[in-house]
């Protein structure tokens, strides 16, 4: 059986909690703790900001597993660490290098160019500027439409340009989300990524870049299967967001 955990959901950019709102009640159907935070909206907030707004929604809880999605893979890290986190899991999400801002970050890891490519295979489907083509086009059109309601500008300008503050990737053991069906961050992209950054095979889910809203039970599936392997996932080998 698998133990309780505390599942800390951090959300991407442009989204708000409520992104894992079908996630989080499936986990709480699993017996476990869930928290889903919004990070601050403030024009000037930084990374650090955002990594205290969760830290502050997380207290006292125990057993925690530190998920992030999409732009929340520059917070989660920073979570993990200063929590001392059991586990560290990223969905469909940016894999930052030590200083490397977001506005960095596509042109460091090839992901301009990969979109390109893809989109030429796709007909521009990738990398298309309608969200319901580029991010949301196998959930639900009901929730679709509740999620563009809810969205807003975010992460902030500071935090767009700012390079990431961690000198490494933290020592706490990490598995990768990948979504087949993403549009935003093509998957052999992001495959490719996971290996040579985290040494992280992908687990892999049939899914838009909006996994949780698509596949919120598949997604709580996987993430509930890894409360019970702790130990698994990356451990201190990998690539360079491991090193100073």
């Amino acid at each position: 059986m698998t133990s309780k955990s505390t599942y800390v959901l951090i959300h991407g950019g442009g989204d708000v909690g409520w992104s894992w709102h079908l996630v989080a009640d499936e986990l709480r159907g699993r017996g476990h703790e869930v928290l889903t935070p919004d990070l601050p909206g403030d024009e000037s907030a930084t990374f650090t900001d955002y990594a205290d707004a969760v830290i502050d929604a997380v207290g006292n809880q125990n057993d925690v597993i530190v998920v992030g999605h999409s732009f929340g893979g520059y917070t989660a890290p920073m979570v993990a660490d200063r929590l001392a986190a059991k586990q560290l899991v990223l969905v469909a999400a940016m894999i930052p290098a030590p200083g490397e801002s977001p506005a960095d970050w596509g042109r460091n890891t090839g992901y301009t160019e990969a979109v390109k490519a893809q989109a030429a295979l796709d007909g521009g489907l990738t990398g298309s500027d309608d969200p319901y083509v580029g991010f949301l086009h196998d959930v639900p059109r009901e929730l679709a439409d509740e999620a563009m309601r809810r969205s807003r500008e975010h992460p902030s300008p500071a935090g767009r340009t700012e390079p990431w503050p961690m000198r490494a990737w933290p020592d706490t053991p990490t598995r990768f989300v990948l979504c087949t069906e993403d549009r935003c961050f093509p998957p052999d992209f992001l495959r490719k990524l996971a290996i040579e950054r985290l040494g992280v095979t992908p687990d892999e889910i049939a899914a838009s870049h909006c996994v949780s809203l698509s596949r919120p039970t598949e997604l709580a599936e996987l993430l509930d299967g890894y409360a019970a392997s702790p130990d698994s996932g990356a451990g201190d080998s990998g690539g360079s967001a491991r090193s100073a």
